[in-house]
């Protein structure tokens, strides 16, 4: 008979089972704990990693027709505009249209009186009376003494002196004539007349005023203006010169008729750049046969440009200034960033139309954060249409 095992003692084996079922808890736990470890600071390396990547927004550039209008200031000014000055010295005698009248041509404006004038007229008709009889009386002398030596009873040498009197003579007949027709051609000029049909939109003088000849310098006496067209001067930037061709149209608006439109077509252009604003002179013509454009005055002109070919724009936003020059940035099919160089067709405003460096089908990022460069990832998370103007 074999012998028993103490009673209240456990058998070898079973404790044996029990400390390799402890040691596997034990090391399941630990590598549990490893396990998760590892699995956080996975999720947080790839966490930051996303959150390391820049987040923008991309635009796909708008087309459309580029066709636009040019607006600009512009000042009414009348068609022909003549500033009457006195050619002749003396005081108003009369003055017989106001401001605003209408006028024609030939139309007596004012009288002047000028007696010194008239005295150095009557002056030279005296002198001109007596170069007459001069001449007169040389006329006869010399006849008298050309009969005289063809019967050689004189000397021949005294008949060309009463000859070379006569042709003396006759010589200050003339200038005194002259003298006489430029006083009479001042004399008209005492009546000052309207050299076309307009208005008179200036009178500085009143009756009784000293009035001084060749006075170009001060004010005019009158100024008359034909307002049945009115020209509008503005200045055309450079870049926008070779669109506007002569007869143009041009649509013309002011201030004191708000929501009227007047048309007008483009008449003239200087052809030449100015240096310091950069912009060329053009001239428009308005009709204004029913009166109520006033020269002087200001206006808004608006002048539509041809449309050519079609245009890609882009938000203005997007823009990106360097040392590089003008860039937009770009995203490509792996979500990475592509800079292009561009230039400029148009700026708009808050939109720009691009002239050359991207096709329509490019993503442009809108707004790009700073520090972009060739090769970046970048994350995506709204993608919409440029808007146009």
């Amino acid at each position: 008979m074999s012998p028993e095992s103490p009673p209240g003692k456990p058998p070898r084996r079973g404790l044996a089972i029990a400390g390799l079922a402890g040691l596997l808890v034990v090391v399941l736990v630990v590598a549990s704990g490893l396990w998760n470890r590892n699995v956080s600071q996975a999720k947080l390396k790839e966490w930051t990693d996303t959150q390391s990547v820049p987040v923008v927004s991309v635009t796909v550039p708008a087309t459309g027709d580029n066709k636009s209008s040019l607006d600009l200031p512009g000042r009414l000014e009348a068609y022909a505009r003549a500033p009457i000055y006195a050619r002749v010295s003396g005081f108003l005698k009369a003055w017989y249209v106001d401001i605003g009248a209408p006028v024609k041509a030939g139309q007596l404006l004012a009288e002047i009186e000028a007696p010194d004038l008239d005295q150095q007229l009557l002056q030279a008709k005296a002198a001109l009376a007596s170069a007459q009889a001069g001449e007169t009386l040389a006329a006869v002398t010399a006849q008298r003494w050309q009969t005289l030596g063809g019967t050689n009873t004189v000397a021949k040498q005294t008949v060309d002196e009463k000859t070379g009197d006569l042709t003396v003579k006759q010589a200050l007949t003339r200038a005194a004539k002259a003298n006489v027709d430029r006083l009479e051609v001042l004399a008209d000029f005492k009546r000052l007349i309207a050299p076309f049909d307009g208005i008179v939109t200036t009178r500085n003088t009143d009756v009784g005023a000293l009035i001084n000849a060749d006075s170009s310098a001060g004010l005019a006496l009158f100024v008359i203006s034909d307002t049945q067209k009115l020209r509008v001067n503005v200045s055309i930037p450079q870049n926008y010169v070779p669109a506007v061709k002569l007869n143009t149209k041009v649509q013309i608006t002011v201030p004191e008729y708000p929501g009227k439109i007047y048309y007008g077509v483009v008449e003239a252009s200087a052809r030449a750049v100015d240096a310091q604003s950069g912009t060329t002179r053009m001239q428009l013509v308005v009709d204004n046969s029913a009166g109520e454009l006033m020269p002087g005055a200001f206006a808004n002109t608006r002048i539509e440009l041809p449309a050519t070919l079609q245009a890609l724009s882009i938000p203005a936003g997007a823009l990106i200034f360097g040392q590089q020059g003008l860039r937009v940035a770009t995203v490509d099919a792996n979500s990475k960033v592509v800079l292009k160089p561009i230039t400029i067709g148009r700026d708009l405003g808050q939109v720009v139309e691009i002239a050359t460096g991207i096709a329509a089908t490019d993503r442009i990022i809108d707004s790009p954060p700073d520090g972009l460069s060739d090769g970046d990832q970048v994350r995506v998370v709204e993608t919409k249409k440029a808007a146009t103007r």
